[in-house]
């Protein structure tokens, strides 16, 4: 998943001491669908945690990311998706990424 940082939250720990920092991206692709080219547009929260979260402290609205991860339900309760992220890639904005 590639976007925009939209918004970041302050990085937090678990009980177990495991860093997290949950944000949001902003995608916007241009895709095909039935032949035809059509704009996907999204919003999707994404949680980092460990050293991922680390490295996301140095970020900023607006900087581009490629994400890799897997989709989950945010709580036991909620079961709207939230983008787990295992790898990123910062594309403009960071120098770095993992």
């Amino acid at each position: 998943m590639t976007g925009s940082i939209i918004e970041l939250e302050q990085l937090r720990h678990t009980p177990a001491g495991v860093p997290v920092l949950n944000f949001r991206i902003g995608h916007i692709s241009e895709q095909i669908e039935a032949g035809q080219a059509r704009k996907a547009e999204c919003e999707l929260p994404v949680v980092a945690l460990g050293e991922l979260a680390r490295l996301m402290q140095g970020a900023r609205p607006g900087d581009e990311v490629r994400l890799t991860g897997f989709l989950a339900a945010k709580s036991l309760k909620s079961k709207q998706p939230v983008l787990h992220v295992e790898r990123i890639e910062f594309t403009e904005g960071m120098n770095h990424g993992i």
